[in-house]
């Protein structure tokens, strides 16, 4: 069984196509700038590579140049698209309405536009995503993976804001998280790593990239994790502010005479963060570089990016009442020896030590020293292949 992963973005679309048999990816890649001038396709199928720039209005259009370069006669991972057995779609926001993966259904679909409130800037693109597919592969059954979904487990102590409950009760108004299938997949693979079983484990992973969250994990459960009703809250991130006094806005606002909430709140989203406070980058290549040559506010930038991290580990420690190990992953956890470095300084008290040597190999597996009661792990995440095999699951019981 051969499955099509889809993320689907405003203006972009991210996708693997995987054989099911061996879980091995057969083909990625992504269309950006969807709907803007200079549309750029890419494709990769082991050594052979389709690259190009095109204008695609909509992302039927992106579907379809999908499907003609995975059926590519030279360059392609297919014959026909009738190999596809079914399309798995990453979608941001499930609510409390859908706790677990689901088939795309007439019904399904309106349950998913009725959230689209909860995720006014992503869910549009996942529901086009989708709708294309089903236009361009209208034989073939689509299913959502939600974002959200993992965290479900949270208890209510640890979801519910303080806040009038009448706004719960209306409004759903609650922590969800999200980098759900990242933090499903490594929640998955670290127990066997630590030698325990998952119900004797208790773990933070920090899924740290240009988006950033942390979750803790007891049990093999998520019983909290820092972003909240959308993926704003929490830690500092590339071009995200994370946690702030909510009575910044009323300041912000009435000073620079700002009226229009969503202008405000683009300016967390995509104006603050690593890109705010350092003047210089949303990326943390551009930031770290900067520290290392002296920039004051970069340096500041780093020290605050890495202590709100830790602050989140050392009250993910309390709330479980111990911790077996620090997991780092995504984009920077994964790849960035610095910056690991100023996540795990200062936690020696709860047995953290980091080995610079292994921490500067930047292979998976434990970077701490050996006499660490609390294990520093690098996990490579995979985030497409818990939709494959839930997309899988549920065709194979249809």
């Amino acid at each position: 069984m051969k499955i099509l992963v889809i993320n689907a973005g405003s203006s972009s679309l991210k996708y693997q196509l995987i054989d099911m048999e061996g879980e091995t990816v057969e083909a990625k890649g992504q269309v950006e700038r969807i709907g803007i001038e200079g549309t750029h396709f890419k494709q990769k199928v082991a050594d052979k590579v389709i690259d190009y720039e095109r204008n695609m209005k909509d992302h039927v259009e992106a579907i379809e140049a999908v499907m003609a370069a995975l059926t590519d006669a030279e360059k392609g991972a297919i014959k026909s698209m009738d190999e596809i057995s079914a399309v798995g779609h990453r979608v941001l926001h499930g609510g409390e309405t859908f706790k677990e993966s689901v088939l795309v259904t007439e019904e399904t679909m309106k349950g998913m536009k009725e959230l689209v409130p909860l995720g006014p800037l992503h869910m549009p693109a996942n529901l086009m995503g989708i709708e294309s597919c089903q236009k361009v592969m209208p034989n073939t059954p689509n299913v959502a993976v939600f974002d959200t979904a993992f965290h479900q487990t949270m208890p209510p102590k640890a979801f519910l804001y303080a806040i009038p409950y009448d706004y719960y009760k209306r409004l759903k108004i609650r922590r969800y998280g999200f980098h759900g299938t990242s933090h499903r997949y490594v929640a998955s693979i670290v127990p066997d790593m630590l030698g325990k079983k998952p119900e004797d484990c208790k773990f933070v992973i920090c899924h740290l990239g240009n988006g950033s969250s942390l979750s803790a994990i007891k049990g093999g459960k998520c019983v909290d994790t820092s972003m909240g009703l959308t993926p704003l809250e929490g830690v500092i991130m590339g071009s995200r502010s994370g946690d702030l006094d909510p009575a910044v806005l009323e300041c912000i606002m009435e000073n620079d005479h700002i009226t229009d909430i969503h202008e405000m709140l683009n300016i967390l989203n995509k104006k603050s963060g690593l890109a705010g406070l350092s003047g210089l980058s949303s990326d943390m290549r551009d930031v770290r570089g900067a520290s290392e040559k002296g920039d004051p506010m970069a340096i500041t930038t780093m020290e605050a990016w890495g202590y709100r991290i830790r602050k989140y580990i050392g009250a993910y420690a309390a709330a479980m009442g111990g911790l077996d190990a620090i997991v780092l992953t995504a984009g920077i956890g994964e790849n960035d020896a610095v910056a690991r470095s100023y996540v795990i300084q200062d936690l020696e008290f709860l047995g953290a030590k980091l080995d610079p040597k292994k921490n500067v190999t930047g292979a998976s597996g434990v970077i701490s020293t050996d006499d660490s009661t609390c294990k520093v792990i690098v996990v490579a995440t995979n985030e497409e292949l818990p939709i494959a095999r839930d997309t899988k699951a549920i065709v194979e019981a249809l």
